[in-house]
């Protein structure tokens, strides 16, 4: 069980310039021994595009180290939130920008393959969200001319979207299942009034990766069971799709700053709920 659920990169850090979510510079090293002290097993990366090529995903010597302290502190790595593609989207762009952004793309998935991340998140939202059925367009024949690639990688590209039910079951029906597939985030779709038995019923089957959060309706990030996130609708509905993925704990920070304390007390009730439900 507490194999399955693991953290968001920086959760274990101090924030960034205030930032709940960014790349910790300053301490990524730490996180692995930190995370291996509270009995974490589990970690997401998160790359920002901001100096993207500095990150230490994306360099032979950083490459090496992650994979040295993955193996001596015992984490696995098996996905990445790549807020870079939210924040510059290759399909919200033409010419040589776009040339150079399905560059990072290419750059990050083989990244991802060398360090063993098996899977991508690519969000549609905020900054990256689809507006029109042309950028929606854009968007899958470019990543359809990179199944070739991914397959040879190993890497999965999955989906977080402000989209609805409806839509979004028919978006990811464009797209092959062995290589796409969705990343479920409970705060999102809890501050957008989704339901999650409406979702989960239309694409309950694609989701492979799920970010535990909760979101006040219309509002930000709240501490786990004080927003509008119905978790007991969402862990049951997972369970009957037969969901065994990772959870990912993409949580509030913790105002007095004890961080890790916060987090081994979402993990605990994030096992409360699966646990409950089987999910």
């Amino acid at each position: 069980m507490i194999e399955r659920i693991g953290f968001m990169q920086g959760r274990l850090s101090p924030l960034v310039d205030g930032r709940i979510q960014a790349f910790p510079w300053n301490c990524w090293q730490g996180e692995f021994a930190a995370a291996e002290q509270h009995q974490f097993r589990l970690m997401e990366w998160t790359l920002d595009q901001e100096r993207l090529y500095d990150n230490p995903l994306l360099t032979p010597r950083g490459q090496a180290e992650i994979t040295h302290l993955r193996q001596k502190h015992g984490i696995e790595i098996a996905s990445l939130t790549g807020d870079c593609f939210m924040q510059s989207p290759f399909w919200k762009t033409g010419g040589p920008e776009s040339t150079e952004l399905k560059n990072d793309f290419r750059a990050v998935a083989r990244a991802c393959s060398a360090v063993g991340i098996s899977m991508m998140v690519l969000p549609l939202v905020d900054n990256g969200r689809i507006e029109t059925r042309a950028e929606e367009d854009v968007l899958v024949d470019a990543l359809q001319g990179e199944a070739g690639l991914l397959k040879a990688l190993g890497v999965k590209v999955v989906f977080e979207s402000d989209f609805g039910p409806v839509e979004l079951a028919r978006f990811i029906d464009r797209l092959d299942p062995a290589l796409f597939g969705v990343n479920y985030d409970i705060g999102n779709s809890a501050s957008l009034g989704m339901s999650p038995a409406e979702e989960i019923g239309s694409y309950g089957h694609r989701i492979v990766n799920v970010h535990i959060k909760d979101r006040v309706l219309g509002g930000t990030t709240v501490p786990l069971g004080t927003g509008n996130a119905d978790f007991d609708a969402v862990f049951a509905g997972l369970a009957r799709v037969g969901y065994t993925g990772n959870y990912i704990l993409q949580t509030a920070r913790a105002g007095d700053g004890e961080h890790a304390v916060a987090l081994c007390r979402y993990r605990d009730m994030a096992i409360s709920w699966i646990e409950r439900y089987g999910a």
